[in-house]
């Protein structure tokens, strides 16, 4: 497992990389050690997200390894179908999956994405247009969605 810690416009973000797949994109506090070898995947996955804040990228194409349960992993797929600049609620999130009444499972399944920004779970709001929950912090899915050009928040 590689590791390498970017220093984003939200702060700390580390990203684990096997060889060929990024693993996790996760907020930190602080930077800890990255590893000496940077692989394709992760210099790819940097000038992606280098992009992305710029206001240049839109979508990411990169290749992700998730584990997760099958739901979760159905969640984290139907996340990467919400368009950038777009929300949705927790519950048109549960539609999405084939599910109506597990808003509340969504919600904790949304709560464990481990590809933070990449699957973008800061365009899942509560359904009284609220910002809901946010595992980097309310002021960071706040930043993120002005990013995308959403200033309701």
């Amino acid at each position: 497992m590689n590791t390498f810690y970017y220093s984003s416009p939200v702060g700390i973000l580390e990203i684990k990389s096997t060889d060929d797949h990024i693993t996790q994109l996760l907020f930190k506090d602080s930077a800890g050690t990255s590893s000496e070898t940077i692989t394709q995947v992760m210099k790819e996955c940097i000038s992606q997200l280098d992009e992305y804040f710029s206001g240049s990228r839109q979508n990411f194409s990169l290749p992700l390894a998730l584990e997760g349960t099958h739901f979760q992993q159905s969640v984290w797929k139907a996340l990467q179908t919400i368009p950038y600049g777009q929300t949705i609620s927790y519950k048109q999130l549960a539609e999405k999956v084939g599910n109506p009444k597990a808003c509340r499972a969504v919600g904790n399944a949304n709560g464990k994405n481990p590809i933070a920004i990449i699957i973008p779970c800061h365009r899942v709001i509560a359904g009284d247009n609220s910002l809901g929950g946010y595992s980097g912090g309310l002021d960071t899915k706040t930043t993120l969605l002005r990013l995308e050009g959403d200033a309701r928040f």
